[in-house]
């Protein structure tokens, strides 16, 4: 009796756990279902928005890589503007949020959900991104500095140049003066010399001069 009220235990627990695996698995079914819900639903209102871009977007040309308009799928769908801008939903599923990522973090640029007023602002995003691109390549192009640079006037050569490594070196000459003043040297050094030998052969051979 003991072994059968045991196998009934057993059997009665194994139904219990069994149970509460399938009540697992409804439930998770049940969140998937409402993880798909609420994504189709953000995609759903991204569309819309898209939809009210869309005038902007045939504007900007379509070899322009600055822009990227496109709606990302996953769990958490965007509506890219360009590689750092988007367009999410809030966490009530009825705010769009405009936010771009930046070096500091991700910063909500508009937040609002009121769709008109929301592509209002990224369509004001779009022209200062363009204006300010105009901008860098200006700086760039050198089409400034060169209408500021003032004109030089043109010479016009009367004469050929000859450079100067082909004139000859001469040394400047030297004044009369001073060739008799070097002469006059020399000969003052050669006396002071002569009396100087004299005065030795005079001292060796012991012989006064007076």
């Amino acid at each position: 009796m003991a072994e059968a009220k045991s196998a009934v235990a057993a059997t009665n627990g194994t139904k219990r756990l069994a149970d509460a695996v399938r009540a697992a698995k409804i439930a998770a079914a049940q969140r998937t279902d409402i993880v798909v819900d609420i994504r189709e639903a953000d995609r759903a209102r991204l569309e819309m928005f898209a939809d009210e871009l869309q005038p902007i977007m045939d504007a900007v040309p379509l070899d322009d890589d600055l822009f990227d308009f496109t709606l990302s799928n996953g769990t958490h769908p965007r509506f890219w503007i360009d590689a750092t801008a988007h367009v999410v939903m809030g966490r009530d599923r009825r705010t769009y949020r405009f936010v771009r990522e930046t070096r500091l973090g991700r910063v909500t640029l508009v937040e609002s959900p009121e769709l008109r007023f929301v592509v209002d602002r990224v369509t004001d995003y779009i022209a200062e991104r363009i204006v300010e691109r105009d901008k860098a390549l200006a700086v760039f192009d050198g089409l400034g500095s060169r209408l500021s640079a003032p004109e030089r006037p043109v010479q016009t050569l009367t004469a050929p140049i000859t450079p100067a490594h082909d004139a000859p070196l001469r040394l400047p000459q030297r004044p009369r003066s001073t060739d008799f003043v070097i002469a006059l040297s020399w000969m003052m050094i050669g006396i002071v010399v002569g009396i100087g030998v004299l005065l030795a052969i005079i001292a060796a051979r012991g012989t006064h001069l007076f």
